[in-house]
């Protein structure tokens, strides 16, 4: 629970901080966020990849918005029932407004109820979070059908070429290839960033919120992960390497790296879900430059590290990512509305020999 006059303070500071912050870089898809629709517009990605600039970004079209960052340790105690009284020191401050953007709205249990009860009364929310499966438990609780996801992700190419001021060639694909695409990480060039990024994001988007005990496993299956992307794993084989007692464990350990946006799995191409399910499967990593400032040994392959960014280009544009592996393999099959669209294999140096 958190005092009105406190809330008042919060609100007031973060509005003045809002005002010192630059919009950045536009990003890539901004033209496609239509606001204005009646229904809760969720932008969800990992840490750091420049939601609350995007959130900015939208809010540079509107004249008169409520703005609260629940990450902001100011606000550490607030709590669903102190919601009607931020409401009462929005309209105290900002007078009547119709829209209203929250920022890592995650960090408030039951947060659906008030962005619910916005819709019930016309407003419109648009809300940022680092949890894929918290955004949706939520959502499909009591905003069924009223919302739309946004998923954001590092820098591309095209966006770093406009943060870094660069012309498209070889060199500027060079500086991508290696240090991948996390705004802060482009701009100050600080390694460490993205090492304090890592053991953030596993302490509390991982450890902490699901109150896990085996801190050093976490940590070492997330080395271990970044360190064979591109890889086929399996539970089974992580279980034996970790000691770890199940592989419903495993499993576990597995979707909380990937609902925090770290990894993405890909499933082996089978027409059996089954099949699917227990066939090993693949992984990679958000970003490039994450997993090189963090495994020693991602980084000495370049044909990973292209294979990688071939993934994250597809994944931007599709959920349904496969491997093919048989007689013959292939890295990505892609399918959309249920078929087979495309089959790519990556390659970053081609040998013919005749």
């Amino acid at each position: 629970m958190i005092l009105k006059e406190t809330l008042r303070k919060v609100v007031r500071l973060q509005k003045e901080e809002l005002k010192e912050k630059e919009l950045g870089v536009i990003r890539e898809g901004l033209e496609e966020i239509d606001i204005k629709l009646p229904y809760a517009i969720i932008l969800s990605g990992i840490r750091r990849c420049g939601k609350s600039t995007l959130l900015r970004q939208l809010m540079n079209s509107i004249k008169n918005y409520n703005y609260f960052n629940f990450e902001d340790s100011r606000a550490v105690k607030f709590e669903i029932s102190d919601s009607e009284k931020l409401m009462d020191v929005f309209e105290e401050e900002n007078g009547k407004c119709d829209y209203y953007f929250f920022d890592e709205i995650q960090n408030v249990s039951q947060w659906e109820k008030m962005v619910r009860n916005l819709l019930d009364f016309g407003k419109k929310c648009i809300i940022t979070g680092s949890n894929a499966s918290l955004l949706s438990k939520e959502l499909g609780t009591r905003l069924t059908g009223r919302h739309l996801t946004y998923e954001l992700f590092p820098f591309t190419y095209n966006e770093m070429l406009k943060l870094k001021k660069l012309n498209p060639s070889l060199k500027s694909f060079e500086k991508y290839f290696i240090m991948g695409g996390f705004p802060d990480f482009l701009k100050f060039e600080k390694t460490e960033m993205l090492q304090e990024l890592f053991d953030d994001i596993l302490n509390r988007d991982i450890i902490i919120r699901h109150k896990l005990k085996e801190a050093k496993i976490i940590k070492d299956l997330g080395v271990f992960l970044l360190s064979n992307v591109g890889k086929e794993f399996s539970y089974n084989r992580i279980a034996q390497l970790f000691n770890i007692g199940s592989t419903n464990t495993v499993s576990s350990y597995i979707w909380y790296f990937e609902e925090s946006y770290l990894f993405f799995t890909v499933p082996k191409f089978d027409y059996s879900y089954k099949k699917q399910l227990v066939n090993p499967k693949k992984i990679y990593s958000i970003d490039v430059g994450l997993a090189k400032a963090n495994s020693a040994s991602f980084s000495e392959d370049r044909g990973r590290i292209l294979e990688n960014l071939v993934f994250l280009r597809l994944r931007r544009d599709y959920k349904g990512i496969f491997y093919f592996k048989g007689k013959k393999e292939c890295d990505f099959i892609v399918k959309d509305k249920g078929k087979a669209k495309e089959a790519i294999q990556v390659c970053y140096e081609l040998n013919i020999f005749f």
